[in-house]
């Protein structure tokens, strides 16, 4: 739920002359009602006096601005109407809306306010960030951008500012990174930024793999001779960093005319290599490189948010750096902390969930998910894992009924297939578990989904089936030992 602050707006009623004293009181009354953040006992108020004064648009304003602020969003929306179609400058009416919008879900509906608003007072903070905020949850993140860095820039101790900046550019380099991938899967481009992937997460022999791939076809692109430095560095082995750095300084500097996003990436200007001409279709090296620079962008505005003061932002922050490193417990830690700061808020409640779930906490992930479903029943990700935890609990007859509300609420929830074909097939009903972990196979890294759907086709009298299944999984087995056995060897 998105609040204005309460000083934004003078709840201030101008009456005729011989206005009744009653009418004046009550006026009064609702007003300091409003300034001491009793907004719930306002709206009554506000309605006596606007039945008094049914054409009365500042009753009718004030009467929004307190279903705004007491949550009641769906309420306050059609009087903020009301009033914008008597007065359609009205700035509180045009904010409020736009807020009360992006409360309800309506977030494509609150952008034309939010930027009437802005176009009509440019430095109105509050519908700037409310319009970044929603053009963010419509993916329109280059947009977005621009707002956030306006907004650090005018309010540069403002958290929610550098932690949306940052955000946009990790989508901004996501959806470049998947646009690259659907035009050349097979590209040297995708299998270096992969392989940065790999060497954040730790899992250094596959990236070293990945990078030397890379090199393979794109011998004097700048950065991976450095990667490889890196892993060579984290993995011991100072002397082959010194040769991989010395590979790195001596590459020739890119022509600029042939590789202009690689010239403006390694001469620092970010912002340039990150934005490419809207409605092209770039080529995969224009891609790589607007993905680096977006990352390193983001890498600048987290790093901005670090040096301010404890906030739900920096946390959130920190929880997610946590989770990307598989470190889950510290993760939740920071939820927690998150939640001190703004007590009772859901999505950060469900994030704590999810954190224990994968710290392979599952009683606590259970109480969690339980208490959330509450608010919020037909919760997809809530019901997963509560189910899903009860499964890992050894409880299947108690996961069954949330994974199947999982999948009542999301059919292409596969994770939920999964776990709902092993909790049938662990109470030996194994017809029933079939058609679920067979939607599951794309999900198998282990190979444990096909040698526990072996085991179901064999129960059935599947045989056929179980044997192919079971030569699935040993042929995923013999993969995973084969990437075991990888080496991280000497520069080649």
């Amino acid at each position: 739920m998105t609040l204005l602050p309460v000083a934004r707006f003078l709840f201030a009623l101008a009456f005729a002359a011989g206005q009744s004293d009653e009418l004046a009181l009550k006026s009064q009354r609702a007003k300091e009602m409003m300034a001491a953040g009793q907004f719930e006992q306002a709206i009554p108020v506000y309605q006596q006096l606007l039945q008094a004064l049914p054409g009365n648009t500042g009753l009718r304003l004030n009467l929004a601005l307190a279903q705004h602020m007491a949550g009641r969003d769906r309420d306050a929306i059609p009087n903020l109407e009301a009033v914008l179609k008597i007065q359609p400058g009205s700035m509180p009416a045009l904010v409020t809306l736009g807020a009360a919008r992006l409360a309800t879900n309506q977030t494509q509906q609150a952008v034309a306010p939010l930027q009437k608003a802005l176009a009509a007072d440019p430095k109105d903070q509050g519908a700037r960030g409310l319009l970044a905020d929603a053009l963010t949850a419509l993916k329109r993140y280059d947009e977005a951008a621009e707002h956030y860095r306006e907004l650090s820039g005018t309010s540069p101790d403002d958290p929610r500012a550098w932690y949306g900046l940052g955000t946009c550019y990790e989508s901004i380099a996501a959806s470049a990174y998947a646009r690259l991938q659907r035009a050349s899967p097979q590209s040297p481009y995708v299998a270096a930024l992969t392989a940065d992937n790999r060497a954040q997460r730790g899992q250094y022999a596959a990236a070293f793999a990945l990078y030397n791939d890379a090199l393979k076809q794109l011998p004097d692109i700048h950065g991976i001779h450095a990667a490889l430095a890196g892993i060579y560095r984290k993995t011991g082995r100072a002397d082959w960093a010194a040769a991989e750095d010395a590979k790195e300084r001596d590459l020739p500097a890119p022509d600029c005319k042939a590789h202009r996003s690689e010239c403006e990436f390694s001469g620092g200007h970010d912002l340039q290599a990150a934005t490419l001409p809207r409605g092209s279709a770039p080529p995969p090296e224009a891609l790589f490189w607007q993905i680096k620079a977006a990352n390193e962008l983001a890498l600048q505005a987290f790093f901005r948010l670090t040096q301010l003061p404890p906030s739900v932002e920096l946390h959130q922050f920190r929880a997610e750096t946590a989770r990307n490193q598989n470190q889950h417990l510290e993760a939740a830690k920071e939820w927690r902390a998150a939640l001190e700061l703004s007590p009772g808020n859901l999505r950060l409640k469900q994030e704590l969930a999810v954190s224990l779930f994968m710290a392979q906490d599952y009683r606590a992930a259970v109480d969690e998910a339980a208490a959330l479903l509450k608010s919020k029943p037909q919760s997809p990700e809530l019901n997963f894992v509560a189910g899903d935890s009860y499964l890992r609990l050894e409880e299947p007859e108690r996961a069954i009924p949330y994974l199947e509300a999982a999948l009542t609420s999301d059919p292409k929830l596969v994770a939920a297939e999964a776990s709902l074909g092993l909790a049938l097939s662990r109470l030996g009903k194994n017809a029933e578990a079939v058609p679920h972990l067979e939607k599951s196979l794309k999900i198998d890294e282990d190979g444990s989904l096909h040698y526990q759907l072996a085991r179901a086709y064999q129960a059935v009298g599947s045989s056929e089936k179980a044997r192919t299944a079971m030569a699935q999984y040993q042929e995923i087995l013999k993969r995973a030992e084969e990437s075991r056995k990888a080496q991280i060897g000497p520069p080649q």
